[in-house]
């Protein structure tokens, strides 16, 4: 939890300049979305050729991990780019003001611990699209945490800013003296609910190897660690597309043996986690949005 929210092989920024980014939502506010999504479906094929090393990243995780055959994972690396240029309008989308509507699967996980005096620890992870989950759904009584990369454009971060404060929500950045692991530290000892990604190592060597889609992969074990350490419940919430302007939200309770040695523990909980994410990118195989070859990191 200690990294950057950046991975070496890929850069977690939003494409665009900010003021083409500020021109989008001023277009949100007066164009369908319908319109944004036909402009998408055009553009795909030349940022596939243009970004080859995604392009093949993405089509081995078809063919080898999902076992799909070479016509049908070329098309699914198709709808895998137009789906990831869906979503990522749709956040813009939202900082114009569009609604979304939610089905939530779950909820009652988050209502019941959010009745309890001790804070939790809430995972996510790059499929979907996660982030516009914390726009639209308000914690009822707890304030929400979320670790952020630091690295995105001001116009993101003023707009995630704005949204996030008016749903009782606050950004903790990755920053480069630490600081952040302080701030995560002190949200769950005030009762507050913390936010962090758990799919991807960003250099550092304390990594859990679970199996995932038939192989073992490394999962990094931060988020891990601290719940197991502060004896704090785990959540992992799951937020996919689904229709045109739905969303369905998928909240899971990842448990392990509280009786167990701490490092098993942790290990545990990490395995938990994959097992529930490879049912999600299952059921949504063209909502993976790791452009790298996840299984050697």
């Amino acid at each position: 939890m200690a990294e950057a929210l950046q991975h070496n092989e890929w850069s977690g920024k939003t494409d665009g300049l900010p003021w083409m980014q500020r021109s989008l939502i001023a277009m949100f506010r007066v164009l369908p979305l319908w319109l944004f999504y036909g402009v998408m479906a055009l553009v795909v094929p030349f940022y596939m050729i243009f970004n080859r090393k995604g392009y093949k990243a993405m089509y081995r995780f078809f063919r080898e991990r999902l076992g799909f055959g070479r016509w049908k994972s070329f098309w699914k690396v198709y709808a895998n780019h137009f789906r990831f240029g869906q979503i990522i309008l749709d956040r813009f989308g939202v900082y114009a003001g569009k609604k979304y509507r939610f089905i939530t699967e779950g909820q009652e996980l988050i209502d019941e611990l959010e009745k309890h005096p001790e804070g939790f620890v809430n995972l996510s992870s790059h499929v979907g699209n996660y982030e516009i989950a914390g726009y639209s759904l308000k914690p009822k009584s707890k304030r929400f945490n979320a670790l952020v990369y630091a690295g995105e454009t001001a116009t993101v971060m003023e707009n995630r800013q704005k949204l996030l404060t008016q749903n009782n929500m606050s950004m903790i950045p990755v920053k480069e003296d630490m600081s952040h692991i302080f701030e995560l530290n002190a949200a769950v000892d005030r009762g507050e609910i913390v936010s962090m990604p758990a799919d991807r190592v960003y250099g550092s060597q304390k990594t859990a190897s679970c199996m995932f889609l038939g192989t073992e992969a490394r999962f990094p074990l931060g988020a891990f660690a601290m719940a197991a350490q502060k004896n704090v419940p785990m959540l992992a919430v799951f937020v996919m597309k689904g229709g045109y302007s739905t969303y369905h939200a998928y909240v899971r309770e990842i448990q392990c043996n509280r009786e167990a040695k701490l490092r098993d523990q942790m290990t545990q909980l990490a395995q938990n986690f994959a097992t529930n994410l490879e049912e999600i990118v299952r059921r949504y195989p063209t909502q993976w949005f790791n452009y790298f070859d996840f299984w050697k990191q």
